[in-house]
């Protein structure tokens, strides 16, 4: 009989977890990208479409969302970017 492996036990019991107030990140979701609480919009969707011009009462519209769901995309994209760090190397 296989057993299986402890990691994919604990991916299995991680289904879904609030990483920062409003946004959950789940594995089986969206490939594990962060999203919208109880939705299936990742942040990077709502931050692309204001960053393309929409405004906020079109990405509200457009996703079925409410403004306060917009501005925690906008709140984690900020947090994100404030504290972690960049993937590039330094060139000497």
């Amino acid at each position: 009989m296989k057993r299986k492996s402890q990691g994919a036990k604990t991916l299995k019991k991680l289904k879904s977890v609030e990483v920062f107030p409003g946004i959950t990140m789940d594995p089986s979701i969206r490939f594990g990208k962060p999203c919208l609480i109880g939705t299936r919009i990742d942040v990077a969707t709502v931050v692309g479409a204001l960053a393309a011009g929409e405004s906020f009462e079109e990405v509200e519209d457009s996703y079925a969302l409410t403004r306060d769901q917009v501005l925690s995309a906008l709140r984690y994209a900020a947090h994100v970017a404030a504290y972690l760090p960049p993937a590039v190397e330094e060139v000497s």
